[in-house]
């Protein structure tokens, strides 16, 4: 018997100067995953119903001693009230060839897979149509790309992504394994029809380069937004690392021309993190977290540049600074309650890697000043959070920028960030049998304090608001017999982070308001403004869902709980998809013991 989740709350906490928003919440059946399933996610929605991916691990062959897989796809569309119209698979489609992703384009859907020879080392790219009312294929595999290796090191990596204004597909590929940068850009019509591609290259090393975005502009301007480095002495002699020195951002044109570059060197301040879109009217938009000194654990102030994508000229600057002010009484974490005492510990535990590994970071530096300071802020062995503005941490990461309903920008920004680190267990032996050591690695992910700011049409910053949260999750990801502690980085173009799955936010618009989704601590249920203590969330299963209001001319919030994650599957709203004001989303329970529950709901704003 199917279980069928159907929940539907509208418990509000009100704010005076801002009226709620109206919303309904509604979950369909439980859907049952084929064995081997690994991932579920919405691929995109029409007025026709809802589109999901269900990717799984399908065996290709076997061997005595092993055997070998491939990926493969699963589409499943769903009706307006979330039940199942058909689930189509595409392993007799997918012979000889690897399933890479689904990919909508204008009002049509494509199935995209690669196949590899090995003779050849060449790795070829094929497309083919999917019939959204059937889920079959009405246009047959073509060959969209192909990469070439030179050695069987060369790592080949490509992305499929959109122009400025969604209406293009873009293909950006690189190989990995060359001692300087590479990329190819090719942009393709909502056939599928091919231009010419671009081969982009510039004088960094390869190991001194990372590409973060690529724009393609409506008039086929090509923008790399990338992160270099330099290598500065470590704590012990003949001790190098490479740490992040500026942004590099260069305008190229359809031939792969270099026509300017963007000075991010502005008044000696250092971007920690960036982002670029294009306005209607062509010019390029480039917002960007600073701090004054390098290595400075906290953000100072927000840029905003206006950009003339032709010429790469600054035609306007907003510089807004930022002060402890703000979050003058935030203390990020504290739980008294004896229910949730388990994983405050963890929290604690995971602040305190994090902050060691900051305090490294700093000793390593040449940076006297920034070491100097993080020794005065720091009393009996613990961080002067207040002093540190961890509220506006340099992990600070740029999520949605969009228009407001004035013509002016709204900026939402995250601080993220993700670390590993290894713990050991020593097992005494038995019957003379000798102890031995077992390491366990964890990976954490960890999303804190929203930021929100509302840019006017004329450049001036109109209001900026912060919300505080904090969401950790933290995943075993194998058993090891060496050390942990290193960071994974988040800046790649090319990383596919499919994690976190259940912190992280949602956005849904309807007329000026614009509504936040989020799993959050119950006892956050008041929390709307900067400097208000925060309870941690690291147990998603026991969390609300809450909706947080903002209206864009004001920045005023009001929050509510929608649902309670106890009754359902887990929520993810980050990776939800948006259509009109509904937002669509999957929820996922992973037990030990018994079955995986997942199921897809839908909240719709009024």
């Amino acid at each position: 018997m199917k279980f069928i989740y159907l929940y539907l709350l509208t418990l509000s906490i009100s704010i005076p100067s801002l009226a709620q928003q109206k919303s309904s919440v509604n979950w369909g059946e439980d859907i049952k995953l084929k064995k081997g399933s690994t991932d579920l996610k919405v691929v995109c929605t029409d007025n026709t119903g809802i589109y999901l991916e269900e990717a799984h691990i399908k065996m290709k062959s076997y061997f005595v001693v092993g055997a070998t897989f491939r990926g493969s796809g699963t589409l499943i569309k769903m009706n307006a009230n979330l039940s199942e119209i058909y689930r189509r698979n595409y392993n007799k489609d997918l012979r000889g060839k690897e399933f890479e992703q689904f990919f909508p384009l204008g009002n049509d859907l494509f199935i995209f897979a690669s196949s590899y020879s090995r003779g050849d080392r060449m790795l070829e790219l094929f497309a083919a149509k999917v019939n959204k009312a059937s889920g079959d294929l009405t246009v047959r595999w073509q060959r969209v790309a192909s990469f070439q290796q030179e050695s069987k090191k060369d790592k080949i990596e490509f992305k499929l992504t959109y122009n400025a204004d969604s209406s293009k597909m873009v293909l950006v590929s690189s190989i990995q394994g060359k001692e300087m940068n590479e990329y190819k850009v090719q942009e393709f019509d909502s056939k599928l029809k091919g231009a010419k591609p671009v081969v982009i290259s510039n004088e960094f090393e390869a190991k001194k380069y990372q590409l973060e975005d690529v724009i393609y502009t409506i008039n086929r301007k090509i923008i790399l937004v990338g992160r270099t480095y330099e290598y500065e002495e470590g704590k012990k002699k003949k001790e190098k690392f490479l740490d992040f020195n500026h942004y590099n951002i260069r305008v190229y044109n359809e031939a792969g021309k270099q026509e300017s570059e963007i000075n991010t060197t502005v008044n000696g301040k250092w971007l920690s993190s960036t982002k670029l879109l294009q306005e209607k009217n062509q010019d390029l938009i480039l917002a960007a977290f600073y701090s004054n000194e390098k290595k400075s654990r906290r953000v100072n102030g927000l840029l905003v540049q206006r950009i003339d994508v032709n010429t790469g000229k600054v035609i306007s600057t907003i510089d807004k600074a930022i002060n402890d002010a703000m979050l003058s009484n935030g203390d990020n974490v504290e739980d008294d309650d004896k229910e949730d005492g388990k994983e405050t510990k963890d929290n604690k535990k995971d602040k305190e890697r994090k902050d060691a590994k900051e305090d490294k970071d700093a000793k390593n530096s040449k940076d006297s000043k920034t070491a100097k300071a993080g020794k005065e802020n720091t009393k009996d062995g613990k961080q002067d959070t207040k002093e540190e503005g961890e509220g506006f941490s340099r992990y600070m990461q740029f999520r949605k920028i969009f228009y407001s309903s004035d013509g002016g920008l709204m900026i939402l920004a995250e601080s993220f960030d993700t670390y590993t680190y290894t713990t050991s267990t020593y097992t005494p032996g038995t019957n003379g049998a000798p102890g031995h050591w077992s390491y366990t690695t964890y990976r954490v992910y960890s999303s804190g304090d929203l930021l929100m700011c509302k840019v006017a049409p004329q450049g001036e910053i109109d209001w900026l608001q912060v919300l505080p949260k904090s969401q950790s999750e933290r995943y075993a990801v194998g058993t090891t017999s060496t050390g942990g502690g290193a960071t994974i980085s988040g800046f790649s173009f090319f990383s596919s982070l499919k994690m976190p799955f259940y912190s992280g936010f949602g956005v849904v618009r309807s007329g000026n308001t614009i509504n936040l989704v989020l799993n959050d601590n119950p006892k956050n249920a008041g929390v709307t403004q900067s400097g208000q203590k925060v309870k941690s969330v690291t147990r998603f299963g026991k969390s609300d869902c809450f909706m947080i209001s903002v209206d864009e001319l004001t920045g005023k919030m009001s929050r509510k709980m929608i649902f309670n994650n106890k009754e359902i599957p887990t929520a993810m709203p980050r990776k939800g998809v948006v259509l009109g004001n509904n937002l669509y989303l999957v929820g996922r329970n992973d037990r030990m013991f018994g079955k995986t529950k997942i199921a897809v709901g839908k909240i719709s704003v009024k």
